[in-house]
């Protein structure tokens, strides 16, 4: 590559700082890549999206405060011409069907991140095979069955009280962390029972699990 082109600048988001430095040493070798920007949770990565120019975030799905897949969702309605890149340890479709609605470009794995991260950093949209087979599997399955795919069941609110509830928080603690009143946070928590025909905080957690928005 010439010397005259623009690198891609990169915004690195993994709670752990180990992962962060590993996946570094693997781009800092690309003479096109530059990462410009570390951030330890979804919120952090979304701060820095604000005030830095960055062309590819590259984010974990589990992280505190805010998940990668709910990060995506608001650094693509922040700049929808960036491109999102998850990096994760989960072979797992449910994670992998929520990353792409969540509108990320590509799906890899850490355990061959050495492997898949470069060349999933340029150009087309990237899955690993397994994601691909997956996908493919899925599309079939509900063909079969005249389904089609669910919309987005819940409000960015709502899955935001949700993931709080499945960390085991109280509804004192949410109303708090997300500046909203006790009663507000009750009248979330019924909706979300109500949306997803469940009955208690425990079927609540599994739900969450399932959706990528707390590990198991």
């Amino acid at each position: 590559m010439s010397t005259g082109q623009a690198k891609i600048r990169i915004l690195l988001a993994d709670d752990h700082a180990l992962v962060r430095r590993g996946v570094r040493l693997i781009l800092d070798r690309e003479p096109d890549l530059e990462v410009v920007a570390e951030a330890g949770d979804g919120a952090e990565a979304i701060a820095i999206t604000r005030s830095q120019d960055v062309d590819l975030a590259v984010l974990d799905i589990a992280m505190p405060r805010l998940t990668g897949l709910q990060a995506a969702r608001e650094l693509l309605a922040l700049k929808p011409r960036l491109r999102i890149l998850m990096l994760t340890m989960h072979d797992n479709e449910q994670y992998l069907f929520q990353a792409l609605k969540a509108g990320a470009s590509g799906y890899v794995l850490k355990s061959v991140a050495d492997r898949d991260l470069v060349a999933a950093m340029r150009g087309e949209p990237f899955l690993y095979p397994g994601a691909v087979t997956a996908l493919i599997r899925n599309y079939l399955d509900r063909v079969r069955n005249g389904e089609e795919a669910p919309d987005q069941l819940l409000t960015p609110r709502e899955e935001e009280v949700l993931k709080l509830v499945a960390e085991g928080h109280t509804s004192k603690e949410i109303a708090e962390l997300l500046v909203i009143s006790v009663k507000t946070v009750q009248r979330h928590r019924e909706n979300l029972l109500h949306k997803l025909g469940l009955r208690d905080r425990l079927e609540l957690t599994r739900y969450a699990i399932r959706a990528g928005l707390v590990q198991p």
